[in-house]
């Protein structure tokens, strides 16, 4: 009774904290022509209402495609239709055809901004309240501060109720099918996986781990045996999922094809990846064509994610299973040649599923996270959200974890790889140290920056000086930590002992 009601205060505040966010402005706020994404989930509401299903992802004189054309799977254009219908019912002008263009007032902000507090209670918070009491050997304190640090991470609030999108509801389905992967309901986590693909085809970016760690349980089993029922009823499952989301597009080839161009645009500048970042110093556009660059880009987030997805396909444990999503989607955030800044959330949600095992990493990467989006959080006025959400969480991590009593190799999980290195064990002895002064640099540089950021203006030869150090800084952190995440699946001996409970 007692971690129900501690659960329940949890929720509150967390509820409380998406609420103050929401007052704030929200992406492309009295900017016409385009405005921004709030404008785009708005006209998607008044196309997938006003117009036959056939022509959602057509150029026609009602749809124009360079106007926030719909460019997300068919999930999330169902649901563009749901939040159209009940718009209808309140205002029709919301979502009326061509009128309703940049439509901006007080009580269609509040309905916006309802929509997505609805999906974060029904999908995303149920989700992860249900994942933490799921721990095991985990007290139940360590459990409430679990959920409150995960529902405060200020990444995913800030762009859910500030900037304005849903991605509470695709992680929220990837995290219901890591739930139901804990559980051994395979057939429910592989259906749920889908429903996250059939939202966000960005979701590719878990899309390996899902695929290893169950093809891995499958080798286990036995492939001539209940391993390759289990096979069959997963593919099964998948292509059932696939078939339901999908059928009102399979009226012919031309449909499908169409709605898959719109899929899959090229990358974009001024983000926290390798490429951006390298752009800097070498203009990547004028030294290889587009087509090259997708090979290149293929090629080198292919290798950096073969031994994780190797070892969790031989080795497949829910703890590895974990680690895996995050080395996965960070390696695809890094080396991908299609990314946008708000991608880095998909990295954060599996950080978050592991903020228990790793509370000082896992602190650090979610700060570094939500710095590396601060262009585009102070675009859109919130400055001040930024700043309160990032230093109440760094709060309540320390409070909960104790996370600067938690920087030893063996905290950190790198007791293994330190007593692999033989003779150089005892530069370990001051790893702690180390490890808290980088951290403390770290923090101080993004909190410098910020401020930098939102008070000063650039010089006029350089006018993406702060948007472009951001990313830089950013994307150095990230590939640290994607070496430091690679090093603990590699060398963890808890995944060879935990995969027999599987066999």
């Amino acid at each position: 009774m007692e971690k129900w009601s501690l659960m329940t205060i949890t929720v509150l505040l967390a509820l409380t904290v998406r609420w103050a966010v929401s007052l704030g402005s929200y992406s492309g706020a009295g900017k016409p022509p385009m405005y921004g994404d709030y404008e785009a989930q708005r006209h998607w509401q008044e196309v997938t209402y006003n117009l036959p299903i056939r022509q959602w992802y057509f150029n026609t004189s009602d749809n124009n495609l360079l106007y926030w054309g719909l460019d997300y799977p068919p999930l999330t254009a169902y649901h563009s239709f749901l939040c159209a219908y009940i718009a209808k019912l309140i205002n029709p002008d919301w979502i009326a055809l061509h009128t309703s263009r940049g439509y901006e007032s007080q009580p269609h902000k509040l309905f916006m901004r309802a929509t997505v507090f609805v999906a974060d209670l029904l999908i995303y918070i149920p989700a992860v309240i249900l994942y933490c009491f799921s721990l095991k050997e985990t007290s139940t304190k360590k459990k409430v501060s679990s959920a409150l640090c995960i529902l405060l991470y200020p990444g995913l609030i800030l762009i859910d109720h500030g900037h304005f999108q849903y991605p509470c509801l695709s992680l929220g389905f990837a995290l219901w099918g890591v739930l139901c992967l804990s559980y051994d309901w395979d057939l429910l986590g592989s259906a749920a996986f889908c429903l996250a693909l059939n939202y966000k085809q960005m979701e590719l970016y878990h899309s390996l781990p899902f695929f290893c760690y169950l093809l891995g349980k499958c080798f286990k089993k036995g492939l001539k045996g209940k391993g390759l029922v289990l096979l069959t009823k997963i593919a099964g499952t998948v292509v059932a999922s696939f078939a339901v989301c999908w059928l009102p597009f399979c009226t012919d080839m031309e449909q499908i094809m169409q709605v898959l161009r719109r899929l899959f645009p090229p990358f974009q500048d001024k983000v926290a990846n390798i490429w951006c970042s390298l752009s800097v110093l070498i203009k990547i556009k004028n030294v290889v064509s587009p087509q090259t660059q997708l090979k290149l880009s293929f090629a080198v987030t292919f290798l950096s994610l073969l031994p994780t997805c190797i070892k969790l396909t031989v080795q497949p444990s829910l703890r590895g299973f974990k680690f895996a999503l995050v080395s996965s989607a960070l390696s695809f955030f890094l080396f991908s040649f299609q990314v946008h800044e708000k991608s880095i959330l998909l990295v954060s949600v599996p950080v978050c599923l592991i903020i228990n095992e790793i509370p000082f990493m896992a602190t650090w990467f979610l700060l570094v996270s939500t710095f590396s989006m601060l262009p585009l959080l102070l675009k859109d006025g919130l400055l001040l959200p930024y700043a309160v959400t990032m230093l109440a969480f760094l709060s309540v991590c320390t409070a909960s974890f104790s996370i600067f009593e938690k920087i030893s190799a063996e905290d950190l999980q790198l007791k293994p790889f330190s007593l692999s290195l033989k003779g150089y064990v005892s530069w370990f002895k001051s790893f702690p140290k180390i490890v808290r002064s980088l951290f403390l640099l770290s923090v101080t540089l993004m909190g410098i920056l910020s401020v930098v950021s939102a008070a000063v203006h650039p010089p006029q030869r350089l006018p993406d000086l702060f948007p472009t150090a951001v990313s830089v800084i950013s994307c150095l952190h990230f590939l640290l930590f994607l070496v430091y995440f690679n090093v603990v699946i590699l060398w963890d001996s808890k995944n060879s002992r935990s995969q027999k409970k599987i066999s």
